[in-house]
């Protein structure tokens, strides 16, 4: 599986770089006998990612001194955040005569399992205060969470934010965290972290823009997030204040307009669970794993450091010459500094540590026999037990691989005839769709690369590939019908047989 680059299969390279705690062709800083990979070393930068579908537009990073020039994050210890009905009497005054505490400290870590709990407090550290998704206002009122959608545990706390004291006297709301976008709150108010997450992240950012944020302010951020220059998308910086708003409104929780993709066609959020067996990462197998230190290297880009990537000559945060800021002078979130290598390699730690929930969908006569017509229908050509995923890429229509692909990628020759317009018009479209895991389906949602569909019934629906199917997750541009194309496999089911196959799927 891992062609030219390991001789065996992925899973098990993957789980052996965990278990040895070391990484291939990565250059190491000893802590506690711990091998920590550097994070901007500069072979592996080179080597993670793959090449645009226009590949001259490829990004190329920042330098490794550049990187290590940006002021490190403290990780200061955080706490819930209550709905305004839920919260204790006194808990605010509590939190503002409590004092500042730092809670990574690398020095401190000795064994695996304290490495994994601190990269847990870096999965939930910020990069970003009190905005720009969620104020501390819209917390403390009860109407937003009611405009938004925003839901709390069964004990009222808000899970997608925390407080966080720097200063003693002082509450800052966290924002941008990881677990803002890869924390799932369950219809009983369970919560798994690492999931898909359904923080209603568009939404309520469309709801600071109603708020009375300046258009031009609108289009610009709009703008830095999504603009690839070479491909033919949406001119943002025309659009009206309403129109943004109603572009963002219509995202569905589990789908973010994160920065390289598309405001029409974004991406669902990714699944971290299992994240350890997976070779590419990004739906469109932006990203190539061989190990942590390339999870430290797609999360310190990914938060928001691919903004100060070169794009042939464009650069999103770029200065308004055209050129990088110095080093820490980077005004957008996320692009003035950055995690360590040692909170980085926490972090990978703690998410490969990650497991799936507890399933309540029984193995039962239903699901037996829905197992059969998976087997029947070959599905695990593509979607191959026991990760249900064969780890390789499809390419989209209207992109023809290169011949050194088939060598040096794990590319199908076999399309599915999914909507090519996030993996060829974005700066993370490869001109390719990773074959997804169906491990997990049944806690997952909404469905397909960009979230067009709510749930597997829908997904199984003959109508979704007609013109006039209303799609049940994003909605297309302004509204109305649209066809999900692609994966017609298991669409011509009889309905008995469908109502199987989608049991066994909720098993795994």
């Amino acid at each position: 599986m891992f062609r030219g680059i390991f001789p065996i299969p992925a899973s098990r390279t993957i789980r052996a770089a965990l278990g040895t705690l070391a990484i291939t062709a990565c250059a190491t800083v000893a802590t506690n006998e711990f091998d920590v990979p550097r994070t901007f070393d500069p072979q592996g930068m080179a080597t993670f990612e793959l090449p645009l579908a226009v590949p001259e537009f490829s990004p190329v990073h920042v330098s490794e001194d550049y990187y290590y020039s940006l002021p490190v994050r403290p990780i200061y210890r955080s706490y819930p955040v209550y709905h305004p009905e839920y919260e204790p009497a006194g808990y605010r005054e509590m939190l503002l005569a409590a004092e500042p505490e730092i809670v990574f400290d690398a020095t401190t870590l000795e064994t695996q399992e304290d490495w994994i709990a601190a990269g847990a407090e870096v999965f939930r550290a910020p990069i970003s205060y009190n905005g720009p998704i969620v104020l501390p206002r819209d917390v403390s009122d009860p109407q937003w969470y009611a405009d938004v959608g925003a839901g709390t545990t069964p004990d009222g706390i808000f899970p997608y934010a925390r407080w966080v004291i720097r200063e003693k006297g002082r509450l800052d709301l966290a924002n941008v965290a990881c677990a803002m976008c890869h924390t799932r709150l369950m219809p009983d108010g369970t919560l798994i972290e690492g999931a898909q997450g359904n923080v209603p992240f568009d939404l309520m950012f469309s709801h600071q823009l109603a708020a009375g944020v300046p258009v031009q302010a609108a289009r610009s951020v709009t703008n830095l997030l999504v603009a690839a220059p070479w491909a033919q998308t949406p001119d943002v910086m025309q659009m009206s204040i309403d129109e943004l708003i109603g572009a963002y409104a219509a995202v569905p929780p589990g789908v973010i307009v994160r920065q390289g993709t598309s405001l029409y066609y974004p991406a669902k959020v990714p699944d971290l669970i299992g994240i350890r067996d997976r070779k590419y990462l990004d739906a469109t197998g932006f990203v190539i794993h061989r190990g942590p230190g390339d999870i430290m290297r797609y999360a310190a880009v990914n938060q928001t450091l691919d903004l100060l990537a070169r794009y042939g000559d464009y650069i999103p945060a770029g200065t308004s010459d055209g050129s990088r800021p110095a080093p820490g002078d980077g005004t957008f979130v996320g692009t003035g500094s950055r995690y360590s290598d040692a909170q980085l390699y926490a972090l990978a730690l703690y998410l490969y540590s990650l497991e799936p929930p507890p399933n309540p969908n029984p193995m039962d006569e239903r699901a037996t026999r829905g197992q059969a017509v998976f087997e029947r229908e070959r599905c695990a050509g593509c979607h191959t037990p026991p990760l249900y995923t064969n780890n390789m890429l499809v390419a989209a229509p209207g992109f023809d691989p290169p011949p050194e692909h088939f060598e040096r990628y794990d590319v199908l020759r076999r399309r599915v005839g999914t909507d090519p317009t996030l993996t060829m018009t974005t700066r993370r479209g490869t001109g390719y769709y990773k074959v997804p895991s169906l491990k997990g389906v049944w806690y997952r949602g909404p469905f397909e690369h960009n979230g067009s569909v709510a749930t597997l019934e829908d997904w199984f629906d003959p109508a979704r590939r007609e013109s006039g199917y209303v799609p049940t997750g994003l909605a297309p541009p302004g509204g109305g019908p649209r066809p999900v194309l692609g994966h017609p496999f298991g669409l011509d089911l009889s309905d008995e047989d469908r109502e199987a196959l989608i049991a066994f799927l909720k098993t795994l």
